[in-house]
């Protein structure tokens, strides 16, 4: 969705929705004005990466606390619901699938019994579709801002799951590498990533349960009596992802311990070969140094028919140990 004309390019949504859930775009000095009317309107500003003078403006415009603001200023904070005196502020981690890989942002968001702001730093999908479902649903967004919060952290939580589905689709394909009958020095470093980027979304999925379910229990914002049912489904979608995540990662763990140990197995075969070869060679070489010396009195080596029995005793030997590597499978 194209940032609303008149509006610095990182604002990008600043409406206005009434009580019927039609939406009306505003300007930022416009907010207290229509927070000043108690119309059962709410305002819904979204923010992609603002400067910080932005958010002193909207601190102004919406009366938010300082310790708020300056968490949101900064784009490191650990998933967390804080209450202040008239609104919350919630932090969630993001995810993004980049170039084959998982990129992680943040979400900060500002709600109050009037007003939603969503400042999104770093890797994270933007909220137009969310916001545009919800205006097709003009009866939804008549509940309120916490309405259109629950829309924002489920569309947060099913990425979690679509990211999960993915990484499990490239598990199975490494799988296959894992058991193929080359040694592939990729496979064991694109698992150690994958493990890598499991663990950093179970550290932004896990503390993401603990925040719907502070959400659900606050008193600070009025979820009315029809959408809660929609926050515990979401706090139910958090902890699958998380039970999934948690199943993947121990699936890896496996996978790089089956990876080494068939690396190990295969050195072993080698080694064993290389054995059975150095023992076949050794046997016709060591016969043939005995005669390589110089000694004058050496048994046969007068006869007649010396030098072929010699050569026919050197071909059974090593037929034989050839035939015994081969059953013992050393060679």
């Amino acid at each position: 969705m194209d940032p609303t004309p008149s509006l610095p390019a990182c604002i990008v949504n600043c409406a206005a929705y009434d009580h019927n859930g039609h939406r009306r775009d505003i300007s930022l000095d416009a907010i207290s004005d229509v927070l000043a009317v108690d119309d059962g309107s709410f305002v819904w500003v979204g923010l992609y990466e603002p400067e910080e003078t932005l958010l002193d403006t909207l601190q102004e415009e919406f009366g938010l606390h300082d310790l708020a603001i300056e968490d949101a200023h900064h784009a490191h904070q650990r998933p967390k619901l804080e209450s202040y005196e008239h609104a919350l502020f919630i932090a969630a981690h993001t995810a993004q699938h980049v170039d084959g890989h998982v990129r992680f942002g943040e979400t900060h968001m500002f709600v109050g019994s009037r007003f939603l702001v969503t400042v999104r730093h770093g890797a994270s999908l933007s909220f137009a579709s969310v916001r545009q479902r919800l205006e097709r649903e003009p009866a939804t967004l008549a509940h309120g801002p916490s309405s259109a919060l629950h829309a924002v952290l489920d569309f947060i939580v099913d990425n979690y799951q679509l990211i999960a589905t993915d990484l499990q689709r490239e598990l199975d394909a490494l799988e296959q590498d894992v058991f193929a009958e080359s040694y592939k020095r990729g496979t064991l470093r694109r698992l150690y990533e994958l493990r890598k980027e499991l663990t950093q979304m179970r550290m932004a999925v896990a503390p993401m349960q603990d925040v719907l379910a502070q959400l659900m229990r606050s008193t600070a914002l009025s979820i009315p009596a029809e959408v809660k049912p929609y926050f515990r489904d979401v706090l139910d979608h958090a902890a699958r992802v998380g039970d999934t995540i948690d199943t993947l990662r121990e699936m890896v763990a496996a996978a790089m311990n089956v990876n080494l140990s068939l690396v190990t197995v295969a050195q072993g075969e080698i080694v064993k070969k290389l054995a059975g070869w150095a023992g076949l060679l050794a046997a016709p070489t060591l016969i043939a140094s005995w005669y390589g010396m110089n000694f004058a009195n050496m048994p046969e080596l007068h006869h007649r028919y010396a030098y072929p029995v010699l050569i026919v005793v050197v071909v059974a030997v090593c037929v034989g140990l050839y035939r015994y590597l081969h059953k013992i499978d050393w060679l």
